[in-house]
């Protein structure tokens, strides 16, 4: 997904559907940073939510432990100055459970 394809996207949802709401965040800085915006519509099939997440790309991971009882584990990621991952997550609004469900890619084949 490329940020030209989310921008179309988000063109035509605010041109064939009501929109709800289009939020933009900022990621938390330890779970590597980056933004998560969401947009939410009522489409054909009912209240749809998109999610498009831009990251850095994770390059390595680092776990970092004691062998001490009690003791936490942390661990750190290494993240790239000029590498981004892009995600989009498409969820569906279920009305009898009041909660999101993710849309599976493999229905739209």
């Amino acid at each position: 997904m490329t940020e030209e394809r989310w921008e179309q996207i988000k063109e035509m949802a605010n041109n064939n559907f009501e929109v709800l709401e289009n939020t933009v965040i900022d990621l938390p800085e330890d779970q590597g940073g980056g933004t998560k915006e969401t947009l939410i519509f009522n489409g054909p099939l009912g209240k749809i939510k998109l999610e498009f997440i831009i990251k850095p790309l994770v390059l390595d991971k680092k776990t970092i432990y004691s062998k001490r009882s009690g003791q936490e584990t942390k661990i750190d990621y290494v993240t790239s100055d000029t590498e981004k991952v892009r995600t989009l997550l498409a969820f569906r609004w279920d009305k009898a459970n009041e909660n999101w469900v993710g849309v599976d890619s493999a229905q739209f084949d």
